[in-house]
């Protein structure tokens, strides 16, 4: 599936997402984060890793504050809780495992609209 039939949408206010692709086993996404964008804590089934492509981000998880800047990787295991901060405008890839279904879901359904 390319990314181009998917649609941006909002996870929170500054952030916002697509689907770049996924499989039986695996869902990857890009995410455009606003300079002084926060994601609240949250924690989720999936295995994630992180990739930043620009900007900075600090990833609050495991006990710490992980600073993370272009060409970074972060690995957060199922269900530690995590949140986000990014002092400037900041692109990431995030992939998934198993599949974030929902996700997948509310894509099909902005599709239709």
């Amino acid at each position: 599936m390319s990314s181009k039939e998917n649609p941006w949408i909002d996870i929170c206010p500054g952030i916002r997402r697509r689907t770049v692709t996924h499989g039986e086993t695996m869902y990857q996404m890009i995410a455009e984060l606003k300079a002084g964008s926060k994601m609240p804590e949250h924690k989720h089934p999936q295995e994630q890793i992180v990739h930043i492509l620009s900007g900075r981000m600090t990833v609050f998880a495991n006990g710490g504050a992980h600073e993370l800047q272009a060409g970074d990787s972060y690995y957060l295991a199922s269900n530690v809780p995590h949140g986000v901060e990014t002092p400037e405008d900041t692109r990431v890839i995030d992939t998934f495992s198993p599949p974030r279904h929902e996700y997948i879901a509310l894509d099909e359904e902005a599709r239709q609209q």
